[in-house]
């Protein structure tokens, strides 16, 4: 037998007709391998071929709490698909088939349709769990939201952690609600027509509680991530390695009925294999999709500016259907903001703006003063659908020595610029939890080891990566259990008169990128982008019936235009809490006054 050959998904699965279990266990380097169910009993597992151990008809059942005996050493399951107490503690048996799924009827969200909302679970609500999310559905649908991307919920250390500290790949994380919680969650999210996508973290663990190197070398010492040795993906022993990852992510599509996955930084999955692992994996979705008749997707994080991700296998590509566009934030957040610092010192004004609003890379094959070489390729006859743009996400706000969000950044006639400029694009748009209505609540960087010297470790890494910009402040403390709180967004019912009038703007944006026919097929098609003033970007959407004109004003000066059309709607009117009034925004006469910090939309039918 191959390695090829398992179909089975590692760990414990229930027989459902036997009421028994099997068990897979890759531990190549094992001279013996038992389970420790419930720290009465024993059972020892045969050895197969390919670095596997299994047995079949354990009498195991639901709710069982179980240890890998890996010579003589109980561990818990790698594979493990709960982890009750903890990750040092035993794992626990559960059935991923109780669920009664009630989303027949459902089909899915094309990815060129896709309006993406990411959020944090524990700190969406104040009780941080799944189930708390569903009674805040109807309002992101009536936002006109149709995918929820959820930061990783693989089994972290403690209860307050970002999810990219993740150790046990295929346990939900027990403070979030568990598996069951996950999958009644999908259901419900499917019954209001929105889509699940799952952040997942296939290129390194955290540092508390990964015990997958007891186990065999899933780790390998050839390459460098910034988290220590990289996954094992193409050196000795790698196949069992990589068949653990890819049954990882069928699981979450075929078991949890997640619609796609969100691949977090691809670009450190060291594979120089003949056959790159995403290639691998979007060919085994692409199987998935043809047997279950669904339309699930992945989505890249890269910061290569490579289209080889995206690129079909035809050319030579992993087929992905869509990667972040990182670029197309930098330019907004450095025009908008004025900052200047790190890598924003390769953007700033209307150019870098334009260039991405085009060609998506700003840095498609040129020089960046930045990174001080050549960086980038061409974006040329990609569809638009396949770059996935934001203004904020957990990185950009998070990363930030105060996890700062726009609000506390720029002024709020420029937040609903902002909202606009990147709604609008020709490209994917992705809200970050809260922005929709300016939450002035950091996100900020949290965590909750139980180790004293690793928590010693991130405090200080934290103070070091600030130092140079630390006044008379230090970076929150991460493992303080206050800094985790302070994250926590704001309840709908606490918004105030301003916040509902950017939320209702949000609404407005997004029901006329659904309602324009521009938006149907790849909006690149129909699309240029020009500066046209200082700092005044003009967006122009054509066919032959119909012009959509989108005036972005990013500077603090009032703009005169050349512009004639039917004013469809104007950020700084006073509807929308801006400082206009209807008669001063009149495009008829052919001149047409754009107010500081201001983006009008006109149609000319």
């Amino acid at each position: 037998m191959t390695i090829k050959q398992f179909s089975q998904r590692p760990g414990i699965s229930i027989n459902r007709d036997s009421k028994t279990a099997s068990a897979l266990v890759w531990a190549p380097f094992a001279k013996t391998v038992a389970l420790e169910i419930n720290s009465t009993k024993k059972i020892g597992l045969s050895q197969s071929t390919g670095g596997y151990w299994e047995g079949h008809d354990l009498p195991l059942s639901p709710g069982d709490r179980y240890r890998c005996v890996i010579d003589d050493e109980a561990l818990p399951d790698p594979a493990s698909l709960s982890q009750p107490a903890g990750v040092h503690a035993p794992s626990e048996v559960i059935d991923l088939y109780q669920h009664p799924w009630d989303d027949q009827n459902w089909s899915g969200i094309r990815p060129e349709k896709l309006i993406i909302y990411e959020l944090h679970v524990g700190t969406f609500n104040q009780e941080g769990t799944f189930s708390e999310i569903i009674p805040h559905l109807n309002r992101l649908r009536e936002l006109g939201i149709n995918a929820i991307e959820l930061m990783p919920v693989a089994q972290f250390p403690g209860i307050r952690n970002w999810g990219y500290d993740g150790v046990f790949p295929y346990a939900v994380q027990n403070s979030y609600g568990g598996a069951g919680m996950l999958q009644l969650l999908v259901d419900e999210c499917h019954k209001q027509g929105i889509a699940v996508i799952l952040d997942v973290v296939y290129n390194h663990l955290g540092p508390e509680g990964n015990y997958l190197n007891k186990f065999g070398p899933y780790f390998t010492s050839k390459y460098k991530t910034p988290w220590g040795d990289a996954i094992n993906f193409d050196d000795a022993f790698s196949d069992g390695v990589r068949h653990f990852f890819l049954e990882n992510a069928m699981m979450w599509l075929r078991d949890f009925h997640i619609d796609g996955l969100r691949l977090d930084a691809v670009h450190a999955i060291k594979d120089f294999g003949a056959r790159h692992f995403l290639a691998e994996l979007k060919q085994k979705v692409e199987e998935l999709n043809a047997e279950y008749h669904r339309n699930h997707f992945l989505i890249a994080e890269c910061d290569l500016n490579d289209v080889r991700y995206i690129n079909p296998f035809d050319k030579g590509g992993y087929n992905l259907d869509a990667q972040w566009c990182d670029e197309f934030h930098h330019a907004l957040h450095a025009i908008t903001t004025g900052e200047e610092n790190g890598y924003y010192n390769d953007f700033g004004g209307t150019g870098p703006l334009e260039k991405s609003y085009n060609h998506a890379f700003v840095y498609d094959g040129i020089y960046s003063p930045h990174r001080k070489k050549i960086f980038g390729s061409s974006t040329e006859g990609q569809p638009g659908c396949k770059f996935v743009v934001f203004a904020q996400n957990h990185d950009q706000t998070g990363n930030r020595m105060l996890g700062d969000r726009l609000s506390q950044l720029v002024s709020f006639e420029m937040q609903k610029v902002i909202a606009a400029a990147y709604i609008l694009s020709p490209f994917t748009p992705m809200l970050f939890m809260g922005e929709e209505y300016g939450e002035h609540n950091p996100f900020l960087y949290f965590v909750n080891h139980s180790d004293p010297k690793l928590i010693r470790n991130v405090q200080n890494g934290r103070k070091k990566e600030f130092k140079d910009f630390m006044t008379d402040q230090e970076p929150p403390d991460p493992q303080s259990e206050e800094t985790f709180k302070n994250s926590r967004l704001t309840s709908p019912e606490k918004w105030n008169s301003a916040q509902q009038k950017l939320y209702d703007w949000y609404r407005f944006l997004i029901r006329l990128r659904k309602e324009q026919p521009f938006w149907q097929e790849d909006p690149r098609k129909h699309f240029k982008a020009e500066t046209i003033g200082s700092k005044l970007i003009r967006l122009t959407y054509q066919n032959a019936a119909t012009t959509l004109i989108c005036l972005g004003n990013f500077g603090k000066e009032a703009e005169s235009v050349r512009q004639s059309g039917k004013i469809l709607e104007s950020s700084a009117s006073e509807k929308h809490g801006g400082p206009a009034k209807s008669s001063e925004l009149q495009a008829d006469s052919g001149s047409l006054n754009l107010p500081s910090e201001s983006f009008t939309i006109i149609l000319i039918s």
